[in-house]
């Protein structure tokens, strides 16, 4: 593994007077680059990178599981980067696990194999940016355990839940069957998902506030109508912005709302949305069905959306 060193900060009090004479005060080193080729480098890096760092991947195919649990700061963020080629392979578990590891952004990379791609726990501001993730058992990227104020753009993520049990998200963001995984704020955007999603594209669930789901390519093609998989968006998470994606190949619906938990699935807006439902066969076959409307669980779709083929643009009143 070789390091090298990008900038070097003094720190305050450069100068001591000692006996007439100035003494420098040690220097403290800032960003660094670390530069890997291989699995036990990778590994090694992603334990002692320190906020501020860049770990960069050789193109080359890094297998096993990695995972850090390094946090780093808002302002001084942590990036794990490399081209397309530089591919992580597991065979099982977790291709990428940052777990506490706030402030990381990773960008470029390919993630394979394995039962998740890139999985985020309890950690605040990491944005994942360009990557491929394909090849997996269940979900691709899964934002977890309160993990706020992330993001996954400009990336591509297809052939997941290649177990057949319909677990296969694109992105995933929360945890089901309960309201305590608060992964607020995440942002989806710029993405192209699917084709050969072994589950809804995307997975807003209930306990999580204000997801963007913005400007995507969606790919139904995968879906298998296990877990009720029939849209390429199900959102029962609050106050979810759905904007300006286009989606193709559904077997029912192409956006859902659903109130898994009492006063969740509320204040969905969508707008701008494209939708081709020709070949869907589903009982609704709506570019947004909407399953929960009520006085204190709206949802609002413009008529800014469109539907090619299917029954309808929606189950509810359209606003203008």
């Amino acid at each position: 593994m070789r390091i090298r060193r990008t900038l070097l900060l003094p720190l305050l009090g450069a100068t001591l007077a000692t006996g007439g004479v100035l003494a420098s005060a040690p220097t403290a080193a800032a960003a660094q680059t670390i530069e890997v080729a291989t699995a036990a480098q990778l590994k090694s890096a992603l334990t002692s990178a320190a906020p501020g760092d860049t770990i960069h991947l050789a193109d080359g195919t890094y297998t096993g599981n990695f995972k850090t649990t390094t946090a780093a700061g808002s302002g001084s963020r942590i990036t794990l980067t490399g081209s397309s080629k530089a591919v992580l392979t597991a065979g099982g578990g977790y291709g990428l696990h940052l777990n506490g590891a706030s402030y990381w952004t990773v960008r470029g990379i390919t993630v394979t194999g394995g039962q998740k791609g890139i999985m985020i726990d309890s950690a605040k501001g990491v944005v994942v940016d360009s990557v491929t993730v394909h090849g997996l058992d269940m979900e691709g990227v899964h934002f977890r355990n309160s993990s706020t104020d992330g993001a996954i753009r400009n990336s591509k993520i297809y052939d997941t839940g290649n177990d057949g049990r319909g677990m296969g998200e694109g992105v995933y963001v929360g945890t089901a069957g309960g309201t305590s995984d608060k992964s607020d704020r995440v942002e989806i955007s710029g993405n192209t998902i699917g084709p050969d999603v072994g589950g809804e594209n995307v997975d807003i669930k209930e306990g999580t506030t204000g997801a963007r789901i913005t400007g995507n390519t969606f790919d139904g093609s995968g879906l298998t109508g296990a877990n009720f998989d029939d849209s390429w968006v199900d959102v029962k998470g609050n106050d979810v912005l759905v904007e300006n994606n286009r989606g193709t190949a559904t077997t029912n619906d192409g956006y859902e709302t659903h109130t898994q938990q009492s006063g969740w699935g509320c204040g969905t807006v969508f707008r701008g949305n494209t939708s081709d439902l020709r070949g869907a066969s589903g009982d609704k076959q709506l570019a947004v069905n909407v399953t929960n409307y009520s006085s204190s669980c709206r949802t609002t779709v413009y008529a800014s959306n469109t539907v090619t083929g299917g029954k309808g643009l929606t189950n509810i009143t359209v606003t203008p």
